[in-house]
C-alpha cells in the first residue's frame, strides 16, 4: 500500500503499477473521514494507517456503489462500529443490490460490479449540497446513477470517485483509456458523465483526487483537455 499525503487528504493505494485502487481519509481536528473502501483486503492497511494518525474514523463515505469502492467496508464497520456510513440516496439502491432506473433516467444500463453479499447498510442517504464535515458533496452523476464528489471547503481538494480517471491518461468516465479501460466500461451513462465533468471543472478545483490514479495539483488545464477531448469524438 501506498501513502500519498496533500494537506488535509491522505491517498492510500493499492496496486498503484498495474491496477491502482484508491481511497482517502480526510484530517478533521479529532477525527477522520474515509472516502470510498476500495477492495476486501483494503481494511487492514486502512486500520493501520488510522491508528497512525491517532484518530478514529467516524464517517464512510462512498462515492458509489461499486465492488471496488465499497469492498472493505464490512470490515471497517466491525472495526469502527460508530463510523456513520454515507451514501447518495440515488446509489443506496444500488448498495442494496437494485439494479432497476428510475423514471426519467436514461435507459442505458447500469454496469460494473455491484456487491451482492455487503452486510453494511447505509447511515445517512446524501444529496447535493449536503455538508459532512469540512466536505460538500457534489452530484455527479455518469459512472453511476448516484455518483457523488466531495470537495474539502478548507482546500478545495475535490474527490470525484469515477467521474474521471488519471491512471494512463487523464480522462471523463466513459473514455476508453488505453491499457485501462475499466472504469469507461464500467461506465452508465457517458452524456451524464460529460455533464458532471463540467461541473467538477466549474467548481474551481486545486487538486482532482480521483478512485483510479494519482491525485493532480492544480488540474484545471487537464480536466478541460478531458473534456474537449470528449467533445470532439462526440458522445456516443
Amino acid at each position: 500500500m501506498r501513502i500519498t499525503r496533500v494537506e488535509h487528504l491522505l491517498q492510500l493505494t493499492w496496486m498503484p503499477r498495474f491496477f491502482p485502487v484508491n481511497c482517502y481519509l480526510v484530517e478533521e481536528d479529532n477525527e477522520l473521514t474515509l472516502i470510498d473502501a476500495a477492495l476486501p483486503f483494503s481494511a487492514k492497511g486502512i486500520i493501520r494507517t488510522v491508528a497512525d494518525l491517532g484518530k478514529d474514523i467516524t464517517r464512510i463515505i462512498l462515492t458509489h456503489a461499486h465492488e471496488d469502492h465499497v469492498g472493505a467496508v464490512d470490515k471497517l464497520k466491525k472495526h469502527f462500529p460508530n463510523a456513520k456510513v454515507y451514501i447518495s440516496e440515488r446509489d443506496s439502491a444500488l448498495l442494496n443490490g437494485d439494479l432497476s432506473l428510475r423514471a426519467g433516467e436514461p435507459s442505458t444500463p447500469i454496469r460494473g460490479g455491484v456487491p451482492k453479499k455487503l452486510r453494511t447498510k447505509e447511515d445517512i442517504l446524501l444529496h447535493d449540497g449536503d455538508t459532512i464535515g469540512s466536505l460538500i458533496a457534489i452530484s455527479t452523476p455518469g459512472h453511476t446513477p448516484g455518483s457523488m464528489s466531495f470537495i474539502d471547503s478548507r482546500s478545495r481538494a475535490i474527490i470525484v470517485g469515477d467521474a474521471f480517471q488519471t491512471f494512463r491518461g487523464v480522462a471523463v468516465s466513459g473514455t476508453i483509456v488505453t491499457g485501462f479501460p475499466f472504469p469507461a466500461m464500467a461506465t452508465w451513462n457517458k452524456e451524464a458523465a460529460l455533464a458532471s465533468a463540467f461541473k467538477i471543472l466549474e467548481a474551481s478545483p486545486s487538486l482532482l483526487a480521483v478512485g483510479h490514479g494519482n491525485m493532480l495539483n492544480q488540474p484545471h488545464q487537464k480536466i478541460q483537455l478531458a473534456i474537449d477531448k470528449v467533445i470532439s469524438k462526440g458522445v456516443k
